[in-house]
């Protein structure tokens, strides 16, 4: 038996002690992944179809398992700082400041009112710079690559920016417990407010090029609508939440660090494209959003207070024997940072909660009766990403 044969056998194999693969009549299944470009990383998907129609679409995940929680428990609570960027590479800053406040809440530690207003400025760039590749790769995902390009362009100013803040450009390490490791650079603010400048432009017209384009709209118009019910029930976050008309934002509904300070609209879904809750409003919101972000980002480095970006933080961290959760609104939506101590310098457990992973469990339901190109739609509109989803 060649090599080739040895390997596809020990694959069926595999898929068969996971998944039922016994075909009904007239009844195909389908391999979508881990290789395909469409699938947001390393995602595989198994499909049950009916010559173009799907029957499901069952995600296989945990081909990107580092063991990122278990590594927690190994490291003291600030060593563990680095590895929190791994969660979610495209967003890290939100996984730095939420893993921060877990940390501080369980000390007792209160970061400076500079430092909050800092992590703020850093959350909603890194959010800015993570809906632009959402965007995109939608566009995409569904044969334009001009849109992506451009989005690109926008994402990479963000990253030469955030480079000066805090001199890397992917996974930033930049909060720390108790505040964040440097202050803005000189002329930093200026730079930035250049940059809105531009990015509200250059953003309405990438806008104009997808979502007003009549293709783009009838591919993802009415596609995998989720009701805000269901939304609700299988545990949708952020704007695959809001996109089914469900007006809910951790920044203004539980409010944290500044954000009662600052002004913002919650973007909602309203069924323009065809239905409420499809994969034409989880654009929508994600575009909507991005001109929020800038809005926040001009009243942050207009308030900006003076004053230190880091409070007294002991040399070693000892947190009394007790567990706490905290919440942040990031890119993907709430991000659930759990952390469990003994009284040692490491915490005896670690656990994220993402909003990935509950899109993930979601496509099973709703890629029922649609076409196989439209899982391509509906899994780029949820704004899936690997790393949050196999920790």
């Amino acid at each position: 038996m060649s090599l080739n044969l040895q390997a596809i056998e020990v694959l069926n194999a595999s898929a068969a002690g996971a998944f039922d693969l016994t075909e009904e009549q007239g009844e195909l299944t389908l391999n979508m992944g881990p290789h395909h470009p469409s699938t947001h990383g390393v995602l595989r998907f198994v499909l049950k179809t009916d010559g173009e129609v799907m029957r499901k679409a069952i995600p296989d995940v945990g081909f990107l398992h580092r063991g990122i929680e278990k590594i927690g428990e190994k490291c003291t609570f600030p060593g563990f700082m680095p590895y929190t960027d791994r969660v979610d590479y495209l967003a890290a800053m939100f996984c730095n400041h939420v893993y921060a406040r877990a940390v501080e809440k369980l000390t007792g530690i209160e970061a400076p009112p500079r430092a909050q207003y800092l992590r703020v400025v850093a959350d909603e760039m890194n959010r800015i710079a993570s809906h632009i590749i959402s965007i995109g790769s939608m566009a995409m995902d569904l044969g334009a690559t001009t849109p992506f390009l451009f989005g690109m362009r926008e994402r990479e100013v963000i990253n030469n920016l955030i480079e000066e803040l805090c001199g890397a450009r992917l996974t930033y390490n930049y909060v720390r417990i108790g505040g964040v490791c440097f202050d803005l650079p000189a002329r930093w603010k200026e730079k930035v407010l250049d940059f809105l400048d531009s990015f509200e432009v250059q953003l309405d017209q990438i806008d104009r090029l997808i979502g007003q384009h009549a293709l783009f709209i009838e591919r993802m118009g009415g596609v995998a609508a989720i009701p805000g019910d269901k939304a609700i029930s299988w545990g949708l976050v952020g704007p695959n939440l809001r996109a089914s008309g469900v007006d809910f934002d951790l920044r203004r509904d539980r409010p944290y660090s500044v954000y009662p300070e600052l002004e913002f609209k919650v973007i909602v879904g309203d069924g323009r494209g065809g239905a409420v809750g499809d994969c034409y409003d989880r654009f929508v919101v994600r575009v909507g959003e991005m001109r929020e972000s800038a809005r926040i980002l001009r009243q942050c480095l207009r308030q900006l207070p003076p004053g230190a970006t880091m409070a007294k933080v002991p040399k070693k961290l000892k947190p009394p024997v007790t567990d706490i959760m905290e919440s942040l609104e990031s890119a993907r939506g709430e991000m659930n940072c759990v952390l469990v101590s003994s009284g040692a310098e490491s915490p005896w457990r670690v656990r994220f909660r993402t909003g990935s992973t509950n899109a993930m469990q979601c496509i099973e339901e709703f890629s029922r009766g649609l076409m196989i190109a439209d899982l391509v739609a509906l899994v780029a509109s949820l704004d899936v990403i690997a790393p949050e989803v196999d920790r």
